[in-house]
């Protein structure tokens, strides 16, 4: 274990990225025993995080390895509920796959079976006992599964509290222009706008903007912004009960393809509005608004929910998702650059997938067995193909 540092001094290891990894990294190095300083362009939760849902998903995961990473993160974030503060709104609520014809209810079957041998609960419903978990359905559904490992948190408060809880010393408002490395090529710190973080270690948390970090150390990470679009609507009453979406979000959710996507995504939340996503779609960091992400979203969320349908929208945000070709993160020392570490490229899935990514962390930089197999998570994986 490096020796330890006073904060003000020289800490352990520098975390770039405050969003819900960054914070999830901090609060497990710093569990482990190191000194840590979090360092971020923006506020806590200011990029991907914030734009969030805060889905905490195992039910849009093939067996494999983000799915073994979501099941160990299911069971950390049950832990972290019983020791973060209340306003994390951690919320076991559970998720509800629907399809409305036989065809892709057999497929979801064939899908529920994969994720049962790896340790998904999954339990088929069939249409009857789909209102009775959801009342509101739209009629006509063929079936679907009920996954009641599912949950949701607060995103932006589960980041905040994450990072106060791990003691880190924060550097707020302040853009890492630089990371400085040894003769050796070892990194030793960052460069910010504003000063110089002496450490032997360094963890590229930037989320989408993953890559540019990595351009800073002089290696490579093919991180691609993936922008998606969510509504808010007013505050109701409990209408939807769960985390309900349309068999065809997985899908989208593994392809690749850099084209608007849409599915119907529905949840309701502790403070009463009903979130309504997901789009995904490459289009660089563009901020403008599509109306017609929009309009989709607003006509499937109907379609599943027609008591939706004269709800009123109070407001729409989107972020950009961390994108990876390969649709896994990328987590652990980066070979190329001794001393440097990535936690990026979650895409979708950073909030659920973040306290097991902040775990491995924590155990490459202390040298203790991983609690699982980081192999599949390599960070210099895509050298080894043509790009």
């Amino acid at each position: 274990m490096p020796k330890r540092h006073p904060l003000d001094a020289s800490p352990d290891v520098v975390i770039i990225g405050a969003g819900v990894v960054g914070a999830a990294c901090a609060y497990y190095a710093s569990r482990a025993g190191l000194s840590v300083a979090v360092v971020d362009r923006g506020p806590v939760a200011g990029g991907t995080t914030g734009a969030g849902e805060g889905n905490l998903l195992v039910s849009d995961k093939e067996a494999g390895p983000e799915l073994d990473l979501a099941l160990l993160s299911t069971r950390l974030w049950r832990e972290l509920a019983s020791v973060l503060p209340p306003e994390t709104e951690y919320e076991p609520k559970g998720g509800l796959v629907v399809t409305p014809d036989g065809t892709t209810l057999e497929a979801l079957r064939g899908f529920a079976e994969g994720q049962r041998a790896a340790g998904v609960d999954a339990r088929e419903v069939g249409p009857e006992e789909l209102r009775e978990l959801e009342p509101h359905l739209a009629p006509g559904l063929a079936g679907g599964f009920h996954y009641p490992q599912d949950a949701q948190v607060q995103p932006a408060q589960a980041a905040a509290r994450l990072l106060a809880a791990s003691g880190a010393a924060r550097y707020l408002g302040e853009e890492v222009t630089g990371i400085l490395r040894e003769p050796s090529g070892a990194v030793r710190g960052v460069r910010t706008d504003r000063r110089e973080l002496l450490a032997p270690a360094v963890v590229n948390a930037a989320g989408t903007w993953g890559g540019a970090v990595a351009a800073l150390a002089g290696t490579d990470l093919p991180v691609l912004p993936r922008r998606g679009f969510v509504l808010v609507t007013e505050p109701l009453p409990r209408v939807v009960r769960h985390k309900v979406y349309a068999a065809d979000y997985i899908a989208d959710v593994a392809s690749g393809s850099a084209a608007l996507q849409s599915s119907a995504v529905v949840e309701g939340t502790p403070a009463g509005p009903v979130l309504i996503g997901a789009t995904r779609e490459r289009v660089g960091f563009d901020r403008s608004l599509s109306t017609e992400a929009l309009r989709r979203l607003a006509a499937q969320a109907a379609a599943l929910f027609p008591v939706l349908a004269d709800v009123k929208v109070l407001r729409t945000y989107h972020g950009f998702r961390p994108y990876l070709p390969d649709h896994l993160p990328a987590i652990g020392p980066d070979p190329r650059v001794p001393g440097l570490l990535h936690a990026c490229g979650h895409e979708g899935a950073g909030i659920g997938l973040a306290p097991a990514t902040g775990l491995l962390i924590a155990a490459a930089l202390t040298g203790e067995a991983p609690p699982l197999d980081p192999t599949p998570f390599r960070p210099d994986r895509f050298a080894e193909a043509p790009r």
